[in-house]
């Protein structure tokens, strides 16, 4: 992946100042902080200066940052916090401390894992960005429509987790990156039509 991750990160610092990485604290393994690796996609230090869920239309974001959040390339560097051992390939997506401070007893034991690159939530979640710029408030979004959908997601991840369903996880995580489509494994699919038909 060098050479992309390098011409990625020369296109960053030619586009706009700040540097070439985003470190912004997320909570890990047993709630303990770390530092993530993305692409800046945004002005420096933006994070927490505004609303903590990003729209297309915020001006925070950089013209190349566009394009990075919407590819999901600016997630690519989060291969290193896999190198390092703060992430894994396939696990709950690293949340925020202001969420986590939020999860129930019931929901708690979705740090007993490693956070991951790619996870279920994140598929279904996939046009979270473009909800992001339609919705009047985005942080009321995520903690209404987004958050409950991917907290269950998770949950289903922590407790039925496997080899074989992690490199399934990957396979359907390239295929809809590439095709942009809202298929979704069986068993997923289930979790988020009982979810939807639940806010009707």
């Amino acid at each position: 992946m060098s050479p992309i991750l390098i011409i990625l990160a020369i296109i960053i610092v030619c586009d706009s100042k700040g540097g070439v990485f985003f470190r912004g604290v997320r909570v890990g393994q047993h709630g303990k902080d770390f530092r993530i690796f993305k692409f800046r996609s945004m002005k420096p230090d933006c994070e927490g200066k505004g609303k903590w869920n990003v729209g297309d239309d915020d001006d925070r974001i950089t013209k190349v940052g566009h394009f990075l959040r919407k590819s999901k390339l600016d997630e690519l560097p989060q291969l290193i916090n896999v190198l390092i051992g703060d992430m894994s390939f396939v696990g709950p997506r690293p949340e925020l401390r202001y969420y986590v401070d939020m999860y129930t007893d019931r929901e708690m034991p979705i740090l007993d894992q490693k956070p991951g690159i790619t996870d279920w939530a994140s598929m279904a979640n996939i046009a979270q960005f473009k909800g992001f710029t339609e919705a009047a408030d985005s942080d009321e979004y995520y903690l209404k429509v987004v958050r409950p959908l991917k907290l269950q997601l998770q949950l289903y991840y922590r407790y039925n987790h496997s080899f074989i369903g992690d490199i399934k996880c990957i396979l359907w995580t390239v295929y809809k990156v590439i095709t942009k489509s809202p298929k979704l494994p069986q068993e997923v699919q289930k979790i988020v039509d009982e979810y939807e038909e639940s806010l009707k």
